[in-house]
């Protein structure tokens, strides 16, 4: 199974945010759509990096309330992993296990098509393992 395949379930919907957005209106966006992350992308639609509650969280930290003020740019990882279409879900679960995050862009070319989160790739193991159980018990009850 790919990541193609995970888009395919869930959707290519996109949640960004733009590089002088503050702290405070990044935290809305997460806090409105339910999320943990967001796409920092620049006007042309470019991938900049990605900010997480995580990183919020850190900021916090480190400057109390000023970092509402904060801009998603001076937060956001710069070096961001992507993964593209073909990329599969053992792959895309090796990078974020290696990586230590839990968001992954999908990228075709320099174009953002998609986002894939850990709970997408455990989901997408997860029906694939039962679909191999359902296999095997029917061969056995064939057999």
């Amino acid at each position: 199974m790919t990541v193609a395949a995970i888009l395919k379930h869930k959707g290519n919907a996109v949640t960004a945010v733009a590089p002088d957005d503050t702290v405070a209106r990044l935290a809305a966006v997460l806090a409105e759509h339910r999320i943990g992350a967001a796409l920092v992308l620049d006007q042309a639609g470019r991938l900049l990096g990605v900010v997480s509650e995580r990183d919020i969280v850190a900021a916090l930290s480190a400057h109390g309330a000023a970092a509402l003020a904060q801009r998603a740019d001076a937060l956001m990882t710069r070096d961001v992993t992507t993964a593209s279409l073909g990329t599969t879900v053992a792959q895309a679960m090796e990078m974020m296990t290696d990586g230590r995050f839990r968001h992954l862009p999908v990228m075709a070319g320099d174009r953002v098509i998609g986002v894939v989160s850990i709970g997408d790739v455990v989901k997408a193991r997860i029906m694939a393992q039962a679909g191999e159980v359902e296999s095997l018990r029917a061969y056995v009850a064939g057999g």
